[in-house]
């Protein structure tokens, strides 16, 4: 019988079983976390959220990962949804923006540029979580600098 912190855990860094999705639980926890942001807009609820999510993500995130005894787990997607919400923070919302930023963060996600791929050699649940709060970072300079430029914000 798994111990009940260990459940909570994984209930938390599956992302409400959403890294169970049998095909790139990662973009789908990506979409979810998009679509999360989107409803919540921007504000303080939007960044508690945000702080609750990479607070509890990262414990829960290095939980799971010593439980399963293996380095970043597949199923382990609360790191997109994180990333994901920073990637928003402070731009405006519309369809158009929420699918580019999608792409980009996902982008950003794969390919981890530096120092992304530094970051995920961190120990436990620091090193899932933080790649994507980079990726989510960038995501958001590049959102930020396109939308200016276009001259929406």
């Amino acid at each position: 019988m798994e111990k009940p912190v260990s459940a909570f855990a994984k209930i938390i860094a599956t992302f409400f079983g959403t890294g169970y999705f049998p095909a790139a639980p990662g973009t789908a926890a990506t979409a979810a976390g998009a679509a999360l942001a989107f409803l919540l807009k921007d504000g303080l609820v939007y960044y508690a959220a945000a702080a609750v999510i990479f607070s509890l993500g990262t414990m829960a995130s290095g939980i799971v990962e010593k439980d399963l005894k293996q380095k970043d787990p597949g199923i382990v997607v609360i790191d997109e949804v994180a990333g994901v919400l920073i990637a928003f923070m402070g731009i405006p919302m519309s369809w158009p923006v929420v699918i580019c930023g999608f792409f980009l963060f996902r982008a950003f996600d794969m390919f981890k540029i530096y120092p992304i791929n530094r970051l995920e050699a961190l120990p436990g649940g620091w090193g899932i979580m933080l790649d994507d709060v980079m990726a989510g970072l960038y995501t958001n300079i590049v959102l930020s600098i396109a939308l200016r430029w276009a001259g929406v914000i």
